[in-house]
C-alpha cells in the first residue's frame, strides 16, 4: 500500500515552459549527511537509481496543487514537479515539507516567493500595503474590486497576498454569485467590472484558485463572465456553443465518473484559454503558464487512465473493425482514436513509447489498413492522421508489421499499397493528403532511420519487399502517362485513359501537346509527387532503384515529362535525371548513353530558346557538373552527337568546355598511343649511347687506372657479346607486349622480322597484359598526372570508349 502511495512521477519544466518527465519512482524524506537536511528523494522503480535528491530549504517556496501535486523551483530557471499516484502519498509528503518549513499544512503555499528586487522595491512601501483587504463582495463594490484585482498583477508579492486572501474567505464563488445577479438585472456596468475581476484572477496563475474556479459547479460561471468583454458591442454566446453546440461523444461508454468528469474540464479550460482568453502580450504571457500546466497535467491523466481501461480500448478496436458496424460509428471511433494519440503527444518519450505498444498490441495498424481503404474521406483523413503519429514514433514498428503481411494477404490490400493507392487517389485539388501520405512514404523507406543495431537486416529485407510489392503500384501512373505507342492514338481520338490505381476515375486526355495525356494541373502535381520519391530512392538506394530503373526503362519514360507544359514537371524529371547523373556511376552512365536519353534533355533546352528562367539554368548545371567532375563516356557521347546542336548556345561558355574536355581527352590518349608505339631499335640505340657515354668517361680517367680500364675493356667486351645474344628475345617480348595496344598499322614500321611474325603467332593479350607491357617503360617528367589519371581510368573506361580512342 505504501509503495502505492508513495509512488510518483518527477518532472522539471523546460525551457519552453513545458514539463518533462524525468522518470517514474518512489518518493521518500530522509536526513541527507552530506546535504545536511532532511532531503526528498525519488528512487526509480525500474533500476533504483536516484532520479531526484533536494534538500527540503526553510525558505523555499513549495506549492500544492490539485491535491496530487507539489511543485517548487530549485533555481531562477529550474522548476520542479512530483504529481502522486494518490492523494494520501501528496498529503504526507506535504505534512513533511512544512514540518521542516514550520508552516502549517493546511496552506496551500508554504513561503511567498520574494526576489531581492522584490524586496528593495517593498522597503519604500509602508507596512500596511502587504495586507490585502478585500472589499466586502457586493454590487456597489464591484469597480474597486476590479481596480483592486488590476493593480497587483505588476507585484508578485501583492499576487500571492490576493491569491490567499481570495482562498480563505471563499471570495470566489461570491463574486461568481453576483455575477448571476447582475445578468438577472442586466447591469451591464457591474458585468463589464465582473469580466476584469475575473481575467485577473485568472491571471493571478495559481492553480489552488484554478481548482475552484473550473469545477463543475463554477466553471459555467466563469465562461459567462468572460463573455462580458468592455471592448464589444454585444457579448459572446460561448455558454451557449458549450452546453448546446460542442457534444460530448462517447463512442463506448465511460463508466468512470472522475474520468469523465476530467475530459469535461479539460475541454473547458482549453476552450477558455485558446478561445476565450484573447492572446496575452510579451509582458502577460508568463501569467498563464500555470493554466498551461494545468491542462497538460489534466491530458496525461486522461490518457494514463484510458490507456489502463484495457476492456474500453479492446472495445473501441473491436468495432472499428467489425464489417457490420455503421459509417456514422465508424467515424466516431476514428475520430476518437485520432484524439487519443493526439492527447499523447504531451506525455514523455518513455510514457508516449507504452502508450503506442498499447495501442499495437490491441491491433491499431490491422484496423487502419481497413478504415484506410473506406470511401468515406474523413474517416481516410482521421485515418491518415493516426497513420502518421505511428510513423513519427516508430518507423520500424510499421515496417515490421507490413513485412509480415504478404504471408497472410493479397498485395492488393498491404498496408502500404493502401497508402500510396490513397496518396495517388487524393481527390483535393491541391492533394493536401498526397502530401501528407508522401512525407511518411519517405519517411518508412529511409534507411537513415533503419537502425542497424535493432535489427541487422531491416534495411535489406524491407527494401526488397517494399520494390516486390509495392514500387509498381507507385510507378503505375507514371508508367500509364508515359507510354509512347499510345499517345498519339488516344489523343486522335479524344479518349481518356483510365487511371491504373483509382478504378472510376479517368485522366483528361484532350491536351493539345502530344506527350501530355492527362496534365491537368492535379495530375501534374501527382507526378511531381511520384517523382519525387523516387528522386529520394535514387539518392539512398542504390543497388534496388539501379536494378529498378534498367528492368523498367524508368529514365526514358520519365523524360518523356521534358516535353510538359507544366515546367515544374519538366524540372521534376530533369532533377531526377540529375541525381542519376551525380551519382558518377559508370553503370548508370552507360545506359543513358546506350538509351541516347541526353536527346530529350537537350531538345526541351533548345525548344526553350533564349528563355533565361529555371528550366535553362537547370539543363545547364547538369552540363556544368558532367563538365566540371570530367566524366569522360558522357563528354564523348555528348560532343560526337550533340555538339552540332549545341555549339550556337555561347552565352554560358559550359559546351564549349564540354568540347574543350573531350579534345584534351583525345590529345592524351594520342600521346599515350604514340609513346607506348617506340620500336625496339631506337631503344637499343639509346642504350648503345648510354654505354658508349660511360665508356668515355672512363678513358678521360684512365691515367692514373690504367689495371682498372684494361679489366672493365675485356668486361665490357663479354657484356656485350652477352647483352647482343639477348637482344633479339627481349627485341621479341616488347613487341608482344605492344600488340595489345597498338593498331596493325605499328606491324609495318618494325624492323625485326622475328618480332613481326611473332605478332601473328600470338593471340591479343587480355587488358591487364597491357598494365604489365607498360611497367618497363621510360617515365617521362612531363607525364606524371597522366599516368595518376590512367590508373583511375582503367576500371572506369567504357566499353564504348576504348576502340574510339585506339582507332
Amino acid at each position: 500500500m505504501s509503495d502505492t502511495r508513495r509512488r510518483v512521477k518527477v518532472y522539471t519544466l523546460n525551457e519552453d515552459r513545458q514539463w518533462d518527465d524525468r522518470g517514474t519512482g518512489h518518493v521518500s524524506s530522509t536526513f541527507v549527511e552530506r546535504l545536511k537536511g532532511i532531503s526528498l528523494l525519488v528512487r526509480a522503480e525500474s533500476d533504483g537509481s536516484l532520479l531526484l535528491e533536494s534538500k527540503i530549504s526553510p525558505n523555499t517556496a513549495y506549492q500544492k496543487q490539485q491535491d496530487t501535486l507539489i511543485v517548487w523551483s530549485e533555481a531562477d530557471n529550474y522548476d520542479l514537479a512530483l504529481s502522486f499516484q494518490e492523494k494520501a502519498g501528496c498529503d504526507e509528503i506535504w505534512e513533511k515539507i512544512c514540518q521542516v518549513q514550520g508552516k502549517d499544512p493546511a496552506l496551500d503555499i508554504t513561503q511567498d516567493p520574494i526576489d531581492e528586487s522584490e524586496e528593495e522595491r517593498f522597503e519604500e512601501i509602508p507596512e500596511t500595503s502587504h495586507l490585502v483587504e478585500l472589499p466586502p463582495c457586493e454590487l456597489s463594490r464591484l469597480e474597486e474590486i476590479a481596480d483592486l484585482v488590476t493593480s497587483v498583477l505588476s507585484s508578485p508579492i501583492r499576487r500571492e497576498k490576493l491569491a490567499l486572501a481570495l482562498m480563505s474567505e471563499g471570495y470566489i464563488k461570491k463574486l461568481l454569485g453576483l455575477f448571476r445577479v447582475c445578468e438577472d438585472l442586466d447591469n451591464r456596468e457591474g458585468l463589464h467590472h465582473l469580466y476584469e475581476i475575473v481575467r485577473g484572477v485568472l491571471f493571478l496563475n495559481k492553480a489552488a484558485l484554478f481548482e475552484v474556479m473550473f469545477s463543475d459547479d463554477c466553471i459555467m460561471d466563469v465562461v459567462g463572465c468572460l463573455e462580458y468583454d468592455p471592448a464589444l458591442v454585444q457579448p459572446k454566446r460561448h455558454r451557449e456553443f458549450l452546453t448546446k453546440t460542442a457534444k460530448f461523444k462517447e463512442v463506448i461508454p465511460i463508466t468512470d465518473s472522475e474520468l469523465r468528469q476530467k475530459i469535461h474540464q479539460t475541454y473547458r479550460v482549453q476552450y477558455i484559454q485558446d478561445i476565450i482568453l484573447p492572446t496575452p502580450s510579451v509582458f502577460e504571457e508568463n501569467f498563464l503558464s500555470t493554466l498551461t500546466s494545468f491542462i497538460f497535467f489534466n491530458k496525461v491523466e486522461i490518457v494514463s487512465m484510458l490507456q489502463e481501461d484495457e476492456k474500453f480500448l479492446t472495445e473501441v478496436f473491436a468495432q472499428l473493425t467489425d464489417e457490420a458496424t455503421e459509417d456514422s460509428k465508424r467515424r466516431e471511433l476514428v475520430n476518437f482514436v485520432k484524439e487519443f494519440c493526439a492527447f499523447s503527444q504531451t506525455l514523455q518519450p518513455q510514457n508516449r513509447d507504452a502508450f503506442f505498444k498499447t495501442l499495437a498490441n490491441l491491433g491499431i495498424l490491422p484496423a487502419l489498413e481497413i478504415v484506410m481503404g473506406m470511401d468515406d474521406l474523413q474517416v481516410r483523413a482521421a485515418a491518415t492522421d493516426i497513420f502518421s503519429y505511428l510513423v513519427e514514433f516508430s518507423p520500424s514498428m510499421v515496417r515490421e508489421f507490413v513485412m509480415q503481411e504478404p504471408q497472410q494477404t493479397d498485395d492488393d490490400v498491404l498496408l502500404i499499397n493502401v497508402v500510396i493507392k490513397q496518396m495517388i487517389c487524393d481527390s483535393d485539388p491541391e492533394l493536401g493528403g498526397a502530401v501528407q501520405l508522401m512525407g511518411l512514404l519517405r519517411t518508412l523507406i529511409d534507411p537513415e532511420n533503419m537502425l542497424a543495431s535493432t535489427n541487422k537486416t531491416e534495411k535489406t529485407e524491407f527494401l526488397s519487399f517494399f520494390y516486390k510489392y509495392c514500387m509498381h503500384v507507385l510507378t503505375a501512373p507514371l508508367l500509364a502517362n508515359t507510354a509512347h505507342d499510345k499517345i498519339s492514338k488516344d489523343l486522335q481520338e479524344g479518349s481518356t485513359k483510365i487511371n491504373p490505381v483509382c478504378p472510376g476515375e479517368e485522366f483528361n486526355a484532350t491536351e493539345n501537346h502530344p506527350t501530355d495525356k492527362a496534365y491537368n494541373f492535379q495530375t501534374a502535381q501527382l507526378l511531381a509527387l511520384i517523382l519525387e520519391l523516387l528522386t529520394f530512392c535514387v539518392e539512398h538506394h542504390t543497388y534496388h532503384i539501379k536494378t529498378y530503373i534498367m528492368n523498367k526503362d524508368l529514365l526514358r519514360r520519365v523524360l518523356v515529362l521534358m516535353n510538359s507544359k507544366h515546367t515544374f514537371l519538366a524540372l521534376c524529371a530533369l532533377r531526377f535525371m540529375r541525381r542519376i547523373i551525380g551519382l558518377k556511376d559508370e553503370y548508370y552512365n552507360r545506359y543513358i548513353i546506350k538509351g541516347n536519353l541526353f536527346e530529350p534533355v537537350i531538345n526541351a533546352l533548345l525548344d526553350n530558346g533564349t528563355r533565361y528562367n529555371l528550366l535553362n539554368s537547370a539543363t545547364i548545371e547538369l552540363f556544368e557538373f558532367i563538365k566540371v567532375e570530367d566524366v569522360k563516356s558522357l563528354i564523348a557521347h555528348i560532343v560526337d552527337n550533340f555538339y552540332k546542336a549545341l555549339e550556337s548556345i555561347e552565352y554560358v561558355q559550359t559546351f564549349k568546355g564540354l568540347k574543350g574536355r573531350y579534345e584534351q581527352e583525345k590529345d592524351r590518349q594520342s600521346q599515350r598511343l604514340n609513346r607506348y608505339r617506340r620500336d625496339a631499335r631506337s631503344m637499343d640505340e639509346d642504350e648503345e649511347l648510354l654505354f658508349n657515354d660511360d665508356d668515355d668517361d672512363d678513358e678521360s680517367e684512365a691515367v692514373e687506372k690504367s689495371r682498372m680500364e684494361e679489366d672493365f675493356a675485356d668486361s665490357y667486351g663479354k657484356y656485350m657479346e652477352a647483352k647482343k645474344g639477348a637482344a633479339n628475345g627481349a627485341n621479341g617480348a616488347n613487341n608482344n607486349g605492344k600488340a595489345a595496344v597498338s593498331p596493325p598499322a605499328s606491324q609495318a614500321v618494325t624492323p625485326n622480322n622475328s618480332s613481326a611474325s611473332s605478332v601473328k603467332t600470338v593471340a591479343l593479350p587480355a587488358t591487364p597484359v597491357v598494365k604489365t607491357a607498360m611497367v618497363g617503360l621510360v617515365d617521362y617528367p612531363d607525364d606524371e598526372d597522366e599516368e595518376e589519371e590512367e590508373e583511375e581510368e582503367e576500371e572506369e573506361q567504357s566499353p564504348r570508349k576504348r576502340p574510339r580512342l585506339s582507332s
